[in-house]
């Protein structure tokens, strides 16, 4: 699966403490995120990370083109509801598009912690239909 990371400033420390709790779940898929926030979960884990640039600067943008293309399979997004973002309409339209495509979005640690465990279930198996039938490949 592949398995984005993004969060705000004031949810950094969360996000990376929620990576580390569920570290063994994460260790078998491949993994992206916004720039500070790979740099600082690749710090506290062992994991592999492909950072794209930070938000603000397009990362949001650049992962928001892999799920256009119905690449990404599962984002965790720990938005912070409290602080105006500048980038706000690039945050608007990954979550647009993560509608348009079905990909499962957590905006919050509780809806994250029920994803990785249905992903640890293997309820997610169906996006690897997708993939199979994806138009254009065989």
């Amino acid at each position: 699966m592949n398995i984005a990371f993004i969060a705000h400033d004031r949810k950094k420390d969360e996000m990376v403490n929620f990576v580390i709790a569920y570290e063994k779940a994460f260790e078998n898929h491949n993994l992206y995120s916004t720039g500070t926030t790979g740099t600082r979960i690749m710090q506290q884990t062992g994991l592999q990370i492909h950072r794209f640039m930070s938000g603000p600067l397009g990362g949001d943008q650049q992962i928001g083109a892999l799920v256009a293309q119905n690449e990404m399979d599962l984002i965790v997004f720990l938005r912070d509801p409290l602080m105006a973002q500048p980038h706000e309409p690039d945050i608007i339209a990954l979550l647009r598009l993560c509608d348009v495509q079905g990909i499962p979005v957590a905006t919050n640690v509780a809806t994250a912690e029920l994803l990785v465990r249905a992903l640890q279930r293997g309820d997610f198996a169906w996006r690897e239909l997708v993939h199979k039938y994806k138009p254009g490949e065989s």
